[in-house]
């Protein structure tokens, strides 16, 4: 049974979350990316809440901006620090009364909750004991590619539009006519991994018309984005390496069909995750977690350690 609560933050941010689980067990934490909401992980909440997939107290906060989540108007408001700041409350928030306070059993990300998630990871090691991505691409590599590769910087142009101060009302013109593309466009309501049916299409409405601020606004703060004549973009970034090195156990699950994430993504990842497993996933795409969340849930199971 998915339970919902709202979690206010010391620094006055407040998160609203979705839960499962026995409160004082282990907790997982669950990080969801854009154009989504924590709502996108309830199987897995449910999954590894029982007691015979590990009985953890599991946990999936929107994150800032997002759904009833405080929603800052400034983009400041939305770069890395204040984001990762939530987090590091958050945890400690969530593990106050489990057996390693201030340390989750494991950090499942996906998409923006995966690029927070490296973060946290490198920033705060004894944070996490275990780390889970799921197509989101490491800091170091995605600044590489979005800099020099002209395939990248394609499958990201979208990332230029999401960032432009009018993207918000542009996308909720016409029943989100903009929006949808990102789910259809990888056969989100089509073919044997169809996913986007009329009941999903109803909860994306429901938190899309809380507001799109937010979430376009984590696009409008960073400076990860294709470079264009006027910008430099990620040409202009330069992340030390002592900064991006995750020295957690990590397991990045990539479905191999997500089109704007491709595989080049991975290459080197092993020279700044020592402790890596990769599993790729053909046939998958950057929306794995609702094409076969079981699927997904096997490999985190396979992974983790009590």
């Amino acid at each position: 049974m998915i339970e919902t609560f709202h979690q206010t933050l010391p620094h006055g941010i407040t998160l609203s979350c979705r839960a499962a689980g026995t409160p004082g067990r282990p907790v997982l934490l669950f990080l969801h990316g854009f154009p989504e909401a924590a709502f996108v992980w309830d199987h897995l909440l449910e999954h590894f809440a029982r007691p015979e997939h590990g009985g953890y107290r599991c946990v999936a906060p929107n994150l800032r901006g997002f759904e009833q989540s405080s929603a800052p108007t400034d983009v400041a408001a939305y770069r890395a620090k204040p984001l990762v700041q939530d987090l590091s409350a958050l945890i400690d928030a969530i593990t106050s009364n489990s057996p390693t306070p201030g340390q989750l059993a494991g950090l499942v990300a996906h998409d923006w909750g995966g690029a927070l998630a490296w973060s946290v990871a490198a920033q705060w090691p004894g944070a996490l004991r275990q780390l889970v991505i799921v197509n989101a691409p490491h800091p170091a590599a995605f600044q590489r590619e979005l800099a020099n590769s002209p395939t990248q910087q394609a499958s990201s142009a979208y990332m230029n539009f999401l960032a432009r101060p009018d993207a918000p009302a542009l996308l909720a013109e016409n029943d989100f006519a903009r929006l949808w593309p990102f789910f259809t466009n990888m056969a989100a309501d089509s073919g044997p991994m169809a996913w986007l049916d009329d009941a999903t299409r109803d909860r994306y409405r429901s938190v899309w018309r809380q507001g799109l601020h937010g979430p376009c606004a984590y696009y409008a703060a960073s400076p990860l984005r294709p470079p264009t004549p006027g910008d430099p973009g990620a040409a202009a970034v330069q992340l030390p390496r002592e900064r991006v090195m995750v020295h957690v156990p990590t397991l990045v699950v990539w479905g191999l069909g997500d089109t704007a994430l491709p595989e080049t993504l991975l290459d080197g990842l092993d020279g700044f995750v020592p402790e890596l497993r990769i599993e790729r996933v053909p046939g998958a795409t950057h929306w794995i977690v609702h094409e076969q969340p079981q699927h997904v849930a096997a490999l985190i199971e396979g992974f983790l350690t009590p």
